[in-house]
């Protein structure tokens, strides 16, 4: 059980960072999408939406994050298939994502309040810490 801790842990490490990255990349992605000129004649709503998101898939600053993302979610669900009860790992990723998330978006230079964020975050471990235990 030890050892899957570690791994609901390294899992939820592995989202924040990755979410904190993707909302940087998205951003990005927005920007570009609002500076591109507007087209003469008007398109199919369903052209438009394959474009913008093939532009999307084009800003590596979002995809490899993504990436990064769905293999951790693979990880994730291979922990549930053993015998990890679904009470314990639902909680500790996503104590951890939310923690992790708040640390990498300050990292990142993102507008929060850290005082907030950081008593946040302890109350997450800490609460990890007391499921785990």
């Amino acid at each position: 059980m030890v050892g899957e801790v570690e791994k609901m842990v390294t899992v939820g490490l592995v989202w924040g960072a990755t979410n904190a990255l993707m909302r940087k990349g998205a951003i990005k992605w927005d920007k570009t999408i609002k500076s591109l000129p507007k087209p003469n004649t008007p398109q199919h709503p369903i052209i438009t939406t394959l474009k913008n998101w093939f532009k999307l898939v084009c800003i590596w600053q979002y995809m490899l994050p993504f990436i990064l993302n769905l293999s951790a979610s693979a990880t994730f669900f291979a922990i549930l298939s053993g015998d990890t009860p679904i009470s314990l790992a639902v909680p500790v990723t996503n104590a951890t994502t939310f923690a992790a998330t708040a640390v990498f978006g300050l990292i990142l230079g993102e507008d929060t309040r850290v005082g907030l964020a950081l008593f946040g975050t302890f109350l997450i471990v800490l609460g990890v810490y007391i499921c785990v235990m």
